[in-house]
């Protein structure tokens, strides 16, 4: 039966090193993962390909590279619109929570249990802010009610 092509008759099986390490392997592995978002970095380097890659004889027109980097700026600018309106939601957040301060809320702890408290402190958790009410921190969406504590004489 003829060469197919499909294995290299120079290729030699056992010349693989056995010392090769299950790190090793990881390591090579994580570096195939493909990254899930590109970048302008990523972008110019498909641009520059494929621009260099193109047929000499049919050029693509300046155009489609304007087009193309168009669209880019225009994600760009929409992931660094969302990575502010997180920001905003989180800083409305922190001041919604400092607006509760010295304030009594009714809070909803377990699916059986309510609690009444005075907040007392806001903390801020993995960019959650969190309401103290006696010795336990709360998340905001926990509260169901609020009133104004009254000022003892």
């Amino acid at each position: 039966m003829g060469n197919l092509g499909l294995i290299d008759p120079m290729f030699n099986v056992n010349a693989i090193s056995s010392s090769t390490s299950a790190t090793d392997l990881a390591a090579a592995t994580q570096s195939r993962i493909p990254a899930r978002t590109l970048g302008q970095e990523d972008f110019l380097k498909l641009l520059v390909t494929q621009y260099t890659m193109q047929d000499p004889l049919e050029p693509k027109k300046d155009t489609d590279f304007i087009a193309q980097m168009a669209s880019f700026s225009s994600l760009e600018q929409a992931r660094a619109m969302q990575t502010d309106i997180a920001s905003l939601r989180t800083e409305q957040q922190v001041m919604q929570a400092n607006s509760l301060l010295g304030r009594t809320v009714g809070i909803q702890v377990d699916k059986d249990t309510l609690a009444t408290g005075v907040v007392s402190a806001v903390q801020v958790e993995a960019g959650t802010p969190k309401v103290v009410v006696g010795d336990r921190s709360y998340d905001l969406d926990q509260i169901l009610t609020i009133t104004t504590t009254p000022i003892e004489p």
